[in-house]
């Protein structure tokens, strides 16, 4: 018996993107033309790949890279447009939560319904009932219509249906962050149970810290192809190149017109440190402007900038500051917020007693070690001053960008103490 669950052989998906609707119909009806009435998008391009038995494989990539497209191949929901898939095991996806569900029924004909679907006979299904509802927790709204239902409600029914099916292969798409915290728990906690089983895992997430935890091993996609395989903390550094117009495709795996077309976007990029970091096009902005924030970097702990922070490593944070008028004494700043906007840290240089002297050009780097739980943050900068007791604004940047800590051990709170535990 092979040791293979998954096989992926030169698949290749091509959709048709049209200008107008009715060039669509006309195509639909293969009415004659003279040019072709659309455009061809390859949302993959001669992608392969293996997954074993047991093994847990994440796929990680930008937006577009075609980590969607190939979960929704492999489990049938859509076809390649060339290419081979294998499948040795059943499958239960965890694609677009509820896809399957008939609106009118109830939640638990939906169950049944759902059930079926994946090719479980109702014997079975009425194995796995009390799991499932158990599961889902939504009471008696269980034998109401599923249009009645919160989405809350919906996502936590039809998560319950897809993790409580006993599959071989399980399909995850972005689904592990769905309810509220108990129930993410839950969700969590079922996951890992599935490792311990040895049941086979394909994942896509873009929580770094997920992808680092549970994952053997990592597929990094862009474009439609992949870049590279191994082990997640290498593909995650990648990934975090790539964010940025850093990765080195030269030692890449992937086309010579892939590596040409990369290296053309990196050499006519902005050579700005702000243009090299996922920016807030939402981000407040104000002051006088008398100093200005000109630009800003989050750098890792390997000088690389990045959105992309590991916890417990060294981080920096820099601006250079443009002095316009008579400023004397400016005080520069940065803070971090959740993404609910509550602050949860920050300093300057006036708190840190600081002491500069004030240039037409400076440049200021705040050094710290990242401790905070794994998770998504927001940076905002600042640079204010005081002149006659004043309190002066000069240049604001509030929630300029995220910052992504990436974790696999979360300690309860905002932040990790580091505590060191002795047991005797």
């Amino acid at each position: 018996m092979s040791d293979i669950a998954i096989h992926v052989q030169d698949v290749t998906k091509i959709y048709k993107l049209y200008d107008k609707p009715t060039d669509r119909m006309k195509d639909f009806l293969n009415l004659p033309s003279k040019k072709q009435r659309y455009k061809e998008h390859f949302a993959l391009r001669n992608l392969s790949f293996d997954v074993k038995k047991g093994e847990c494989v994440g796929f990680i990539g930008t937006n577009g890279a075609g980590k969607s497209t190939i979960l929704k191949i492999i489990t049938g929901v859509s076809n390649p447009t060339s290419g081979e898939v294998v499948i040795d095991g059943r499958i239960s996806a965890l694609l677009e939560l509820g896809a399957g569900f008939n609106m009118e029924y109830t939640g638990l004909e939906n169950v049944y319904l759902n059930g079926m679907m994946i090719g479980f006979t109702r014997e079975e299904i009425n194995a796995k009932l009390d799991d499932i509802l158990t599961f889902a927790d939504i009471g008696d709204f269980i034998n109401q219509p599923v249009r009645t239902y919160s989405s809350g409600m919906f996502v936590r029914l039809a998560f319950a249906i897809a993790i409580n099916i006993d599959p071989e292969i399980l399909i995850v798409d972005e689904a592990l962050s769905v309810g509220d915290v108990y129930f993410q728990s839950k969700c969590y906690k079922k996951f890992e149970d599935f490792k311990k089983q040895g049941k086979t895992i394909v994942f896509v997430s873009h929580d770094l810290s997920s992808i680092s935890k549970y994952c053997d091993r990592v597929i990094l996609l862009n474009k439609g192809q992949m870049i590279d395989s191994g082990a997640p903390n290498d593909m995650i550094d990648a990934y975090k190149q790539i964010l940025v117009g850093q990765y080195d495709f030269e030692k890449s795996q992937v086309t010579n017109q892939m590596k040409e077309r990369a290296i053309n976007d990196i050499e006519n990029s902005s050579k700005d440190w702000m243009s090299k970091l996922s920016q807030n096009p939402d981000m407040l902005v104000y002051g006088d402007l008398r100093a200005e924030i000109a630009d800003y970097a989050v750098l890792d702990a390997n000088g690389r900038i990045s959105n992309s922070i590991e916890k417990g490593t060294p981080f920096s944070i820099r601006m250079k500051i443009r002095i316009k008028d008579d400023v004397k004494m400016p005080i520069f700043a940065f803070s971090l917020k959740d993404i609910k906007g509550t602050e949860i840290t920050g300093t300057n240089t006036l708190i840190e007693k600081i002491e500069f002297e004030t240039k037409e050009e400076m440049e200021v780097t705040f050094k710290q070690t990242m401790s905070l739980q794994g998770g998504e943050y927001l940076l905002s900068l600042g640079c204010t001053g005081y002149e006659n007791g004043e309190f002066v604004v000069y240049h604001r940047l509030y929630d300029v960008c995220n910052i992504t800590v990436v974790s696999s051990k979360n300690t309860v709170g905002f932040y990790d103490m580091d505590s060191e535990i002795t047991v005797v």
